[in-house]
């Protein structure tokens, strides 16, 4: 790693994916400055993927789960194990755009010392890349593969809830408890980030199945009683969304699997005021814009 380095530690979750993961790697050591600390958590035993990588980058730390803890138990064990207050996060196929990333992103935490998360701007295949102006917003949610951290305020939220397939829970959930402690997010187009991937994805059933369970599971461990309603009309939403795009495939099986998802997860729970719950909704629809 080059002496020209920063107090940040980068984190990637790995899976299946090692070519992409080293991909990943190779970007963010390519930023200069580098973080002082990258580590790659490798979920479900994926033994050939730590040992690519420490081939390629014997520097880089590397963590290994035998069971499949997801995006969101990965990034609760590498944020625990980091030895930086800020963390840059990535997914194995998310990387900066920048080489001065890391840079600005200790002087966005100097400019903006409020700030427990800062969301990049994130481009996936095919889409325009943006200017990167010195522009910010405060807003209601981030994205994982994209962020980062103050580790001391992600660790107060005590994380996220560990699931296999998160889509519809895994930010949504943290940045709702992190806006009842008094958190806040910033998203910026200083920062900007590449998702080498294709949305198409989204349309498998097991994702459509787990999108719904888990908006009702985030109602079910955070909202109050008096709110269950508006989590219902959530779920009722998303499978208009999914049918009216004509992702049949996985619906009922998401409703069907609800009692059980929240049984499995009732550990979690923590329930959070309703006037927290509509500043955070309300936040979500009008973010406060920012200049710097």
């Amino acid at each position: 790693m080059s002496a020209n380095t920063l107090p940040i530690t980068a984190i990637v979750t790995a899976h299946k994916r090692t070519a992409q993961t080293l991909i990943t790697l190779k970007a963010i050591r390519s930023c200069d400055p580098t973080p002082n600390e990258i580590i790659v958590h490798i979920d479900q035993n994926q033994r050939e993927c730590a040992e690519a990588i420490s081939r390629s980058c014997p520097t880089v730390k590397t963590l290994v789960s035998t069971d499949h803890i997801g995006p969101g138990g990965s990034r609760n064990t590498l944020i625990t194990a980091a030895s930086n207050d800020i963390v840059a996060s990535f997914d194995d196929d998310s990387y900066p755009i920048d080489a001065p990333y890391f840079a600005r992103a200790l002087e966005l935490f100097k400019r903006f010392p409020e700030a427990s998360i800062i969301c990049a701007s994130l481009y996936h295949p095919g889409e325009d890349l943006q200017a990167d102006i010195s522009s910010a917003e405060w807003c209601a949610d981030f994205t994982g593969g994209a962020c980062i951290y103050k580790r001391r305020a992600f660790l107060a939220t005590q994380g996220y809830v560990p699931l296999a397939i998160a889509y519809g829970m895994e930010e949504s959930d943290l940045a709702l408890r992190l806006h009842a402690q008094g958190g806040r997010i910033l998203r910026t187009t200083w920062l900007r980030v590449f998702h080498d991937t294709s949305l198409d994805r989204h349309a498998d059933p097991e994702i459509t199945r787990n999108s719904i369970a888990n908006l009702a599971l985030l109602a079910y461990l955070r909202y109050p009683p008096t709110l269950w309603p508006l989590g219902m009309f959530q779920c009722a939403n998303r499978v208009w969304w999914l049918a009216t795009h004509g992702r049949w495939r996985g619906i009922g099986q998401g409703l069907l699997m609800i009692p059980s998802h929240l049984r499995a997860h009732a550990r979690y729970k923590m329930r959070i005021s309703h006037s927290s719950i509509r500043s955070y909704l309300a936040l979500r629809r009008a973010p406060s814009q920012q200049t710097f």
